[in-house]
């Protein structure tokens, strides 16, 4: 969920409406660890994204996780100008919900159970660093401007602020190359690759293993492609070389329909 969460919405975007409905399956050195699905409503003023996923196989043997996480906002000028986003996971040790509001970028309201752990290592995130950010859902939906071809380079050309109710980080992407997807059902065409760089802000401990190993440069890229009838674009693929393999999420359903009359240019109807 955190290697979907790679994209922010931006100005100028005509009114669309859509709809997307994904499945996905997980992969580690090529080996099938999770599965999951994602809905997307695109309307001309508001949106809303839910999402859930399992582990799988014998990583389901140890963890028994389970995960789900949904936004809904609303639109003006192309930008969120708000959003409410939640999210549950649990495994067979623990389970973590968390909640949070955004308003023109401001976190006005959050909300973490259980808290997290006390620990002086920890750089805390401040007020100032809850300002100018988005939830993770909803920067995972790329609304391009304009009205042209939306599978274009300038796809990957943006710097995102994230805060998740406990982490506070930024993503740097970047055009890396251009390829071509085919699904089981659903779309089949050209994915935008885009490069991803990793930074913590704030809400970590800096000596933990996992905030070492994502702040240094690896091999990690999300693929772009659009929702039928909408100028947003969001991730069919993404993946990250870990120590033990290549760490994959990817598409194997994405079927988007835009309503009758309603396709826009450079997203046509799969």
């Amino acid at each position: 969920m955190g290697l979907l969460a790679a994209f922010a919405m931006m100005p100028g975007a005509a009114e669309a409406q859509g709809k997307l409905e994904a499945r996905y399956t997980a992969t580690l050195a090529g080996i099938p660890i999770g599965k999951g699905s994602w809905v997307i409503d695109i309307g001309d003023a508001h949106y809303t994204a839910a999402a859930s996923g399992m582990t799988t196989g014998l990583v389901r043997m140890f963890t028994g996780g389970r995960a789900s996480g949904a936004a809904q906002g609303t639109l003006s000028g192309g930008q969120s100008v708000a959003s409410n986003y939640s999210a549950t996971i649990n495994t067979s040790h623990r389970a973590d919900e968390i909640r949070l509001t955004v308003a023109s970028g401001n976190v006005k309201d959050f909300h973490v159970d259980p808290p997290t752990e006390p620990d002086p290592r920890r750089i805390p995130v401040t007020d100032a660093q809850r300002q100018g950010v988005m939830d993770p859902m909803t920067a995972s939906l790329v609304l391009m401007p304009g009205n042209g071809e939306m599978r274009v380079a300038q796809a990957c050309d943006r710097n995102l602020a994230i805060f998740d109710g406990r982490l506070r980080y930024n993503l740097k992407l970047a055009f890396k190359r251009m390829e071509n997807v085919v699904s089981e059902k659903g779309y089949s065409g050209p994915a935008v690759v885009c490069s991803v760089t990793f930074e913590p802000v704030a809400g970590f401990v800096p000596k933990r293993s996992a905030i070492l190993y994502l702040s240094e440069p690896h091999d990690m890229e999300v693929w772009l492609v659009p929702i039928a009838g909408t100028r947003v674009m969001v991730p069919y693929r993404a993946q990250i070389e870990t120590p033990v393999g290549t760490g994959v999420i990817a598409a194997t359903q994405f079927v988007a329909a835009a309503p009758p009359n309603h396709v826009t240019k450079g997203a046509k109807t799969q």
